[in-house]
């Protein structure tokens, strides 16, 4: 494929995603919408998944302390490894590049490349889903919402959340597959 078409196709998929990030972050204009997102990313920075860690062994006596620390330790190599991917790919957030997009709430950190809200998120959902499905498809429904909120809230671009989304399934799987869970 010559350059110029590749370049034009980067150019369309960027234009796209702009494009379906205006659109989300939009959504704020609706009453509800900014202070939902804004507390289920709050939750989503660790709030939540730190309780749920600590109440996994009585949710699950047998098998509920085993899985804590399966998550902590899947928690603690998500936060070392978004990080340095932030560090080294450099993506500013949505609302710095485009004066269009509102921040909806403050960013923990200046780049968005990948969603760590997101990797975390998944990455634990996961790990229920191998090893408590009933307590993993009870969390689903918030962890969808914590992937949504970090584009509505104009700090992720649509393919952040993706690559977060990914990466945390990657992490979540390898996890319970060399804690021997699975």
């Amino acid at each position: 494929m010559p350059a110029d078409k590749v370049f034009h196709l980067f150019d369309r998929a960027d234009q796209l995603e702009q494009t379906l990030c205006q659109q989300m972050n939009r959504t704020l204009r609706f009453r509800f919408v900014l202070p939902f997102f804004r507390v289920v990313s709050r939750l989503g920075d660790g709030i939540a998944w730190y309780l749920l860690i600590l109440a996994l062994p009585i949710i699950s006596p047998a098998h509920g302390g085993p899985i804590a620390l399966v998550m902590a330790f899947a928690g603690l190599t998500g936060t070392l490894g978004y990080r340095f991917l932030k560090q080294h790919l450099v993506r500013e957030r949505p609302f710095i590049n485009n004066p269009v997009i509102h921040c909806g709430t403050p960013p923990l950190d200046r780049y968005s490349f990948p969603s760590g809200h997101t990797l975390h998120a998944t990455g634990f959902t996961t790990i229920l889903l191998m090893t408590l499905p009933m307590v993993g498809l009870t969390v689903l429904p918030f962890a969808l919402c914590v992937a949504a909120s970090r584009v509505i809230l104009g700090l992720h671009y649509p393919t952040d959340v993706l690559a977060g989304a990914l990466l945390g399934v990657i992490l979540g799987l390898s996890a319970v597959t060399l804690a021997g869970l699975a």
